[in-house]
């Protein structure tokens, strides 16, 4: 792998630790741990396999998260949800271990890491599928952007934001922390609002769209919505 890439996952390894860790107020915190292993596990395998069979994929996604051609309610989401979403990630060092506020079964974090594995396997498959899988919402009309409507695509038309709304809440209760938790509610209401957005520019830039959403109905769940 290029050194960039290195240098990405290590700077966000970094940065995920820094904050759970200096928000706990100490590095025994099991739980901590055991996500960063598990998460930062699966995304340095999915990184390595992108590698080796979408680099230009790859190569989309470690771009800034404000590009040209990308509207201007998506930078206006990625800004805001980025600052949450690092503001979150402290708050459940606070709660779980420095203050103690959240009492939590000791089975609920198992079942809760077995949700973190479902959640990135499901976003390894959506990224095996779609060379497209950009993180800004962009018609990337000079690497040919087409529909996609094999593998997870084939159940609902937003497969990768189906697996955040799996994600977040699962990372939450790993880390055994009920205010986290409830603090994803903002996280997932932000990712349904992209979603419709998302799939509204689809609708009107991306030739063969429609014709697609009328095959495949379902946006994040299949059979709900």
């Amino acid at each position: 792998m290029k050194a960039k890439v290195w240098i990405a996952l290590g700077a966000e390894f970094f940065i995920f630790a820094a904050l759970l860790f200096g928000s706990a107020g100490t590095l025994s915190w099991r739980a901590a741990w055991a996500f960063l292993v598990l998460f930062f596990g699966a995304a340095l395998l999915i990184t390595r396999k992108l590698a080796q069979d979408e680099p230009g994929l790859l190569d989309e996604r470690l771009k800034l998260p404000f590009q040209q051609g990308q509207p201007i309610w998506d930078k206006i989401f990625l800004a805001g949800f980025i600052v949450y979403f690092f503001a979150w990630l402290p708050l459940m060092g606070l709660d779980a271990v420095r203050f103690g506020w959240s009492v939590m079964p000791e089975w609920v974090p198992w079942i809760a890491a077995d949700g973190v594995a479902i959640a990135l396997w499901i976003s390894f498959r959506t990224l095996q599928a779609n060379p497209f899988a950009a993180s800004v919402v962009r018609i990337q009309t000079e690497r040919g952007h087409r529909v996609i409507s094999s593998g997870p695509y084939a159940y609902v038309r937003h497969p990768l934001y189906a697996s955040a709304l799996l994600l977040l809440p699962s990372i939450a209760l790993m880390l055994g922390s009920w205010a986290g938790l409830v603090a994803t509610i903002p996280l997932i209401g932000a990712l349904i609002a992209r979603t419709v957005l998302e799939d509204r520019e689809l609708h009107q830039s991306l030739f063969g769209y429609d014709s697609y959403a009328r095959r495949v109905r379902f946006r994040l769940l299949p059979f709900i919505w």
